[in-house]
């Protein structure tokens, strides 16, 4: 591989790196806040789409529980 090539890469590398850590460095500002609190941010605001998530863990992984229910697949309550 060529000097110049490799240098090349190596700058595409460190600028995609930079690029990715820096689009997640935000402050959320107080009045911004009330919109991560709301309702639909909730990931238990639906229980029809919870339980259906559940019942599909269950179905595929044959384990059930860790969401306040005891159990586990091994059978060890």
């Amino acid at each position: 591989m060529k000097p110049w090539r490799s240098r090349r890469i190596g700058m595409l590398v460190a600028t995609g790196l930079f690029a990715i850590v820096s689009a997640g460095c935000t402050a959320v500002r107080p009045w911004e806040r009330d919109h991560l609190a709301g309702y639909g941010m909730r990931p238990d605001r639906d229980p029809l789409a919870t339980g259906l998530a559940d019942h599909l863990w269950f179905s595929r992984e044959g384990v059930h529980g860790g969401r306040s229910v005891g159990g586990g697949g091994c059978g060890c309550n």
